[in-house]
């Protein structure tokens, strides 16, 4: 009988780890949900882009799998520490994320899409630098999603500069 109690207590555990993966996957997919609902359009199209701007085709699968390691990345932090400064940080640059697509492209402000990723960056780092001590491999999990976002800010830099 006690083996029953310990074996129903591990499955309750194991249940509440993977509704909280849950959580940060919903989480994450109504962010990038959000922000398809502000596509480039023919607006950012007649726009004038450096000659280094990427095919439409490959945002899809590089912001697909971001977001995937964003969710488990934050999950992670989650499951180790719970609220605290990492996932504040976290939750900051989802708002930044999903606030950057609408400041774009729903706004046609590349302007303030600029100060939006820039803090963006900002979340990020603050994520990464905190999460060290906690998950480094939420940490690691991180540093792609800095270096697409890196180049996105000096794409939207560069079509900032070239449309002034």
């Amino acid at each position: 009988m006690r083996h029953a109690v310990k074996c129903g207590s591990k499955d309750q555990k194991a249940m509440r780890r993977y509704i909280s993966l849950f959580v940060f996957l919903i989480l994450t997919t109504l962010v990038a949900t959000i922000a398809r609902a502000f596509p480039p359009g023919d607006w950012y199209e007649a726009l004038a882009k450096p000659e280094w701007t990427p095919p439409g085709w490959l945002f899809g699968p590089v912001w697909s799998l971001l977001y995937l390691f964003i969710a488990i990345a934050g999950w992670l932090v989650w499951r180790s520490k719970g609220l605290g400064l990492a996932l504040l940080f976290w939750l900051a640059q989802l708002t930044f994320n999903g606030l950057w697509s609408y400041f774009m492209f729903g706004l046609n402000e590349i302007d303030s899409a600029m100060i939006d990723i820039a803090l963006l960056w900002l979340a990020i780092a603050g994520f990464i630098l905190t999460s060290w001590r906690v998950s480094r491999l939420a940490a690691l999990m991180f540093v792609p999603y800095l270096a697409w976002v890196s180049f996105a800010a000096a794409l939207n830099f560069a079509v900032l500069k070239l449309n002034s």
